[in-house]
């Protein structure tokens, strides 16, 4: 009788053992799920398509920084169509490959107006362009809906979320430099899409065939006769639109200290932040936009991430979001 209930204390400590074992075990599973619940980086993909250069990457929506490899393919020739379409679906492919996912949002920018989805010039591309039903080609190509932006909106909406034109209010202008020259124009934080103020006529030619980048290698110039060029083609928008500030982008603006010392224009003119990688940043801001993802409040990159991976940093005023004319202020 003594000895008899033993082995039942036993079997009780030894079944609560067991079921503090067991609990045990449920809790690392549900620990590991809590941790694959962790959400994905806020991701979008940006492809910019210019008259020399394809280029490409996946961007981080909250600071505006690269999140895998940018990757860049020389603008086939003939640029037709034909031609261009299989070299933005192989970035694509690659970028996706990068990050390891085939879900994010596209957005491809282009050298001309955009209506209705297709592009309606072609200054430095192939005139079968013209009219053509380039997001509709696009979409097709990729196999998933892309929105298609001109480029200097997008550079210009790069800029005002991410970079130079932060903060600014009023007009601000955005020039950027290249093979030829793109535009954007905002007004307290509203874009007027499709500007192309690089086609005004100064001296009885189109403004950039004198004051794009390009113009300044092909013919040689000294940086002193090039910004003389430049600097006429913002008198004259300066005439017409009376902006703020001017912001200048482009490739050509890691070497601003060769040029804006000659410039004589009104408004103040500042640097671009973004410079050539501006067109990419905003064709995925545009996607993610079209997606109608929630944008959070914009973090300062402070470290490159590894090749896939965002840049991380802390939150920074949201003071100067650029709005598409006919889409509604986003709610912070």
């Amino acid at each position: 009788m003594i000895d008899g209930p033993a082995p039942a204390r036993r079997a009780r400590r030894g079944g609560d053992a067991g079921a503090a074992t067991r609990r045990a075990t449920t809790r690392r599973p549900g620990s590991a799920q809590k941790k694959d619940r962790t959400p994905h980086p806020l991701l979008a993909v940006g492809i910019d398509i210019g008259g020399s250069g394809i280029k490409g990457a996946a961007v981080d929506l909250r600071t505006g920084a690269f999140a895998s490899p940018r990757h860049r393919i020389r603008t086939p020739q003939p640029s037709t169509p034909v031609n261009v379409l299989p070299v933005v679906a192989h970035i694509a492919e690659m970028i996706r490959h990068d990050v390891g996912r085939a879900d994010l949002p596209v957005g491809v920018t282009f050298p001309a107006p955009i209506l209705e989805g297709r592009t309606m010039s072609a200054a430095n591309v192939d005139d079968a362009w013209i009219g053509y039903p380039a997001e509709a080609a696009l979409s097709n190509v990729l196999g998933t809906s892309a929105v298609l932006m001109n480029d200097g909106d997008a550079a210009g909406a790069a800029e005002m979320r991410f970079g130079a034109g932060r903060g600014h209010r009023g007009t601000v202008l955005l020039l950027t430099l290249g093979t030829g020259v793109g535009s954007a124009l905002f007004v307290d934080g509203r874009l007027l899409p499709n500007t192309e103020l690089g086609h005004v006529e100064i001296r009885g030619k189109d403004a950039e065939k004198r004051s794009a980048a390009v113009n300044r290698t092909a013919k040689r110039l000294t940086w002193k006769a090039w910004a003389a060029l430049l600097d006429e083609h913002m008198h004259a928008l300066d005439r017409l639109f009376w902006p703020d500030v001017i912001i200048l982008g482009g490739g050509v603006s890691k070497n601003a200290d060769r040029f804006l010392p000659y410039l004589t224009v009104r408004p103040p003119v500042i640097v671009a932040e973004l410079r050539g990688d501006a067109g990419i940043v905003g064709a995925a801001l545009v996607a993610a936009r079209a997606a109608r993802l929630h944008l959070p409040p914009v973090r300062k990159a402070t470290t490159a991430g590894a090749a896939g991976q965002p840049a991380t940093g802390a939150p920074i005023a949201d003071s100067a979001t650029p709005q598409l004319v006919d889409e509604p202020t986003e709610a912070k």
